[in-house]
């Protein structure tokens, strides 16, 4: 009698679902486990494909595409036949790391994305590094070079003091977060509509600069027959960095593993569609750049997009710009504080951190506390950094990360060798260490080159120095978790 009971109320429970909820069980999972209702502390599933492609365009496209491809022009010495192999051998790299992560993430769909690779190929130690760097460098620095660049471009539209707009990127921030504690879904719908609107004005602008830009000529001339001298490797490596910024963002999907639908059939087919329109997107603004101004003027655009814009339409285009800007930069907010927070939750649930932040909130089951902690450091670092030194340090010490967790692969193929998995990527083992080289070779790079910029050098060197400080305090960690589980 009772496990009728049992049952009638388990039935009952899945009649209330959401029919997408109950018609897409994620395979991992029995079908058991969707209805009951969720236990205290967990994320809950909710996060279609769909979501996932638009949290992935979305959170890659912020500023850098409108602000990056003047100055990678400079760092490959003029050459445009180099700036479009930067470009297109960027848009390559990450999808050799996506369609890497792809793999990991069918074999261990569960919150914290990129952590939880680390931790089950090479330890908890490295996996509370990389943890650890988010919280203080990658994450937050992130959101504050973001919010930087709205704060560059909000002065542009409004009559508005520099003051006034650090205050109000700290206040788009706020507002951000606060949807995030709001609801995943909630904050899902926001992301999807300010993509759809982003990729959209972004696609109409390049397409508008390549009918009328008076420079298409130069352009396929310089292709065809370049006047520049050779880019070296080290030059080469240098734009990589800087255009992997305007490509960074897609690894923090992984991150949000433990709330998306079927992610064995999720993840595969957003990483690979995601990063194909990423590339075909950049490569299509970056050439109608060139044909707007040309490539001798477009290598001294420091503010391309909107030069371009103003060019071929007058000082009026400016404005359209940087509110395009401001919606993408905010759109690109959004989908790092929707995702960066469930690593230190992971984090925390594993004993590796402060136990408030493996809490979500009792109503709208959403890591609220580390939410809102990321938010308050972000705005910190937002009023301390410039926007170039704030990216510098992300991509040194984050594609350290990026690579090992794309080696975690080697080990974890013998791990998960007998299991049935929906996606392995193909090509196998070429992807996975093509990208990890690649990794090592831009992270060796930067180091090299930072060593003749003091200022390059210094925030480098802060990377290492906050890396070398988490390992005592991840034996300071591991030491208290072992004490309570006696």
């Amino acid at each position: 009698t009772s496990n009728k009971r049992d049952g009638c109320r388990r039935r009952s429970w899945s009649r209330h679902l959401p029919k997408m909820l109950r018609s897409k069980v994620p395979a991992n999972r029995d079908a058991s486990d969707l209805s009951s209702p969720p236990a205290k502390h967990a994320l809950i599933r909710t996060l279609s494909l769909r979501d996932v492609i638009f949290l992935l365009i979305g959170t890659v496209i912020g500023s850098g595409i409108f602000l990056t491809p003047g100055l990678v022009l400079q760092q490959v010495g003029g050459s445009v036949r180099a700036l479009l192999l930067v470009w297109l051998f960027g848009g390559i790299l990450s999808l050799l790391g996506a369609l890497t992560y792809a793999e990991l993430a069918v074999a261990n769909p569960e919150a914290g994305g990129l952590y939880c690779y680390i931790r089950d190929g090479f330890g908890r130690l490295p996996a509370f590094l990389y943890g650890w760097c988010l919280f203080l460098i990658i994450g937050p620095g992130t959101i504050a070079a973001l919010t930087r660049a709205f704060d560059l471009h909000l002065m542009e539209v409004l009559p508005i003091t520099p003051n006034g707009s650090t205050i109000c990127g700290i206040l788009m921030i706020a507002i951000v977060s606060a949807t995030n504690v709001w609801g995943t879904s909630k904050s899902s719908r926001v992301q999807n509509w300010a993509t759809f609107i982003k990729v959209a004005i972004i696609v109409i602008l390049s397409a508008a600069l390549l009918i009328w830009g008076r420079h298409l000529g130069d352009v396929g001339g310089a292709i065809v027959h370049p006047r520049d001298g050779v880019t070296s490797l080290s030059n080469f490596g240098i734009a990589m960095i800087t255009a992997l910024w305007a490509y960074e963002g897609w690894q923090f999907v992984t991150y949000s593993a433990g709330e998306v639908l079927d992610p064995q059939r999720s993840f595969p087919r957003a990483f690979l569609t995601g990063c194909i329109i990423l590339t075909a997107l950049f490569l299509f603004a970056v050439v109608s750049y060139l044909v707007a101004l040309g490539p001798v003027a477009a290598s001294s655009s420091a503010t391309i997009a909107a030069i371009s814009a103003r060019q071929v339409f007058g000082p009026w285009a400016d404005r359209i710009v940087s509110i395009t800007i401001l919606i993408s930069v905010s759109s690109a907010v959004n989908g790092t504080v929707m995702t960066v927070p469930r690593v230190f939750y992971a984090m925390a649930r594993d004993g590796l951190f402060f136990s408030k932040f493996g809490e979500t909130h009792p109503r709208f089951h959403t890591p609220a506390f580390a939410v809102c902690m990321l938010a308050i450091w972000s705005a910190l670092l937002s009023c301390i950094g410039s926007f170039a030194q704030l990216i510098g340090g992300v991509i040194f010490i984050g594609w350290i990360f990026y690579g090992l967790a794309a080696a975690s692969i080697f080990p974890m193929r013998g791990k998960i060798a007998s299991e049935k998995l929906r996606y392995r990527v193909p090509g196998y083992p070429w992807p996975p260490l093509l990208f990890t080289t690649a990794a090592a070779a831009l992270v060796g790079n930067a180091t090299y080159r930072a060593l003749g910029d003091p200022k390059g050098f210094l925030y480098i060197l802060v990377a290492v120095v906050v890396f070398v400080i988490g390992v005592p305090i991840y034996f300071v960690w591991h030491r208290t978790a072992s004490v309570h589980q006696m």
